[in-house]
C-alpha cells in the first residue's frame, strides 16, 4: 500500500520481478497480484542431499493495492476494503523530494497519515455495527461493552495493535478485519545514492513505538536487480552495499513480522519447504500437509535439518539419536524435517 508518489508500484515491481503499470493513473482502481518463491538455502542443501524428482520453495503472494487520486492523501474506498483481505499490510513511503513540486520527503508523517486513515476506517466499522446493536440487532454476550472499549481506543487516535484484548476476545471479531490490528511495516522507497543507508531515526522510532516493523530500499536500484539472472543479484547488491537484495530482505521482515516458521518434508520424490505460524504443534503442521494428516495423526518423526546434513542420511541421524519421535501437542520448529505417521 502506499499513497499516490511514494512508488508502490515500482516496489512491487521490484520484489516480484514483474512489470505492473506506474505512474499516475496507472492501474487505478485494481491490484496487482505476484507470488515469488522465498529464497532458502536449508531447502536447496536438503535437495542437493536428496536429488528428489522435485523441490518446491515456500512461496509469498505480493498484492499491490489501489492507492488514491494522484496528489490526494486520503486511500481509495476500493483500497481500504481490499486492505482488509491480506494478512499484513507494507506501507511504501516517500523518501526521496517529490518530482512534481520538489517537497522534501516526510516519511513518519506520510506514515502516520496512514495510521489515522486505518483508525478513522476501523472506527467507522465499530461505530456501524454499535447502531445495529442499539436497533436491537442481537450479538454474543458482551459484544456491545468490547466494541464501546474498542470505540473508546480509536477515538484516542491509536491503532488497535495496541489494544490488550485476550485472545479469545479478539477472536468474536475476526470477521470485522480490523485494519489498524494488522501487522504492519513501513517501507522507505529512497533514491539510489541512499539505498545502503540506515532508516532515518524519526522512521525508525515511529515504527518501533508502534511495535512496526520497517526497512529501506530504492525500488528503481531493486527493479534492475530484480531482472537479473538470478545466479547474478546477490553479487550486484553486495557491489551498491547491500548485503542481499530487497526481496530477500522483505522476505525476512515479512516472516518476522507474521511470525512465520518453515518445516520441510523430504524424500526421493520431494523436497518442500511448508510455512507455518510460530507455535504451531505437530498435528496441526500435518494438517497443513492434507487434512487426514490431522484428522488420523499418530506420531511425528522429527530431526532438525541441521543434523540431518551433518549426518547425511535419516538411518545415521536415527543412530545417532538424532530423530526422535514427538506426539501432537509437540511444537514444529523453524528448521524440523517432519515425517508425519496417520491413519484414517
Amino acid at each position: 500500500m502506499g499513497f499516490p508518489g511514494a512508488g508502490k508500484t515500482t516496489v512491487f515491481n521490484a520484489l516480484t520481478g514483474l512489470a505492473a503499470e506506474t505512474g499516475p493513473g496507472g492501474g487505478r482502481g485494481r491490484s496487482n497480484l505476484g507470488v515469488v518463491k522465498v529464497p532458502d538455502p536449508r531447502v536447496d542443501a536438503l535437495s542437493t542431499l536428496y536429488q528428489p524428482r522435485k523441490t518446491v520453495h515456500a512461496e509469498v503472494r505480493f498484492s499491490d493495492l489501489p492507492g488514491g487520486a494522484p496528489g490526494g492523501r486520503a486511500l481509495a474506498a476500493e483500497a481500504l476494503t481490499a486492505m482488509r483481505d491480506v494478512d499484513a499490510l507494507a506501507q511504501v513511503v516517500r523518501g526521496f523530494g517529490d518530482p512534481a513540486t520538489g517537497a522534501p520527503p516526510r516519511p513518519a508523517a506520510e506514515r502516520a497519515d496512514f495510521e489515522a486513515e486505518t483508525i478513522l476506517a476501523d472506527a467507522e466499522i465499530v461505530e456501524r455495527r454499535l447502531a445495529r446493536l442499539r436497533k436491537g440487532e442481537r450479538g454474543f454476550a458482551g459484544e456491545a461493552e468490547l466494541l464501546e472499549r474498542i470505540g473508546v481506543h480509536l477515538e484516542g487516535g491509536a491503532a488497535l495493535r495496541s489494544l490488550a484484548l485476550s485472545a479469545g476476545e479478539w477472536a468474536r471479531f475476526t470477521g470485522f478485519a480490523f485494519l489498524s490490528r494488522k501487522p504492519a511495516m513501513a517501507v522507505l522507497n529512497v533514491p539510489e545514492a541512499r539505498a545502503a543507508e540506515p532508516l532515518p531515526s524519526d522512521v525508525a522510532d515511529f515504527c518501533a513505538e508502534r511495535g512496526m516493523h520497517a526497512l529501506a530500499l530504492s525500488a528503481p536500484l531493486e527493479a534492475e536487480i530484480a531482472h537479473l539472472p538470478p545466479d547474478e543479484r546477490a553479487a550486484f547488491a553486495r557491489e551498491m552495499g547491500l548485503d542481499q537484495p530487497a526481496q530477500d530482505r522483505f522476505i525476512r521482515e515479512a516472516y518476522a513480522l507474521l511470525d512465520l516458521v518453515s518445516f520441510f518434508t523430504v524424500g526421493p520424490d520431494e523436497v518442500r519447504a511448508w510455512t507455518i505460524r510460530r507455535g504451531t504443534a505437530a498435528q496441526q503442521a500435518g494438517g497443513r500437509i492434507h487434512s487426514d494428516i490431522e484428522r488420523g495423526f499418530i506420531r511425528a518423526e522429527i530431526v532438525d535439518h541441521a543434523e540431518l546434513l551433518r549426518l547425511g542420511s535419516e538411518a545415521k541421524a536415527r543412530e545417532a539419536g538424532k530423530l526422535r519421535l514427538e506426539g501432537k501437542e509437540y511444537v514444529v520448529r523453524d528448521g524440523d524435517v517432519a515425517h508425519f505417521r496417520f491413519s484414517v
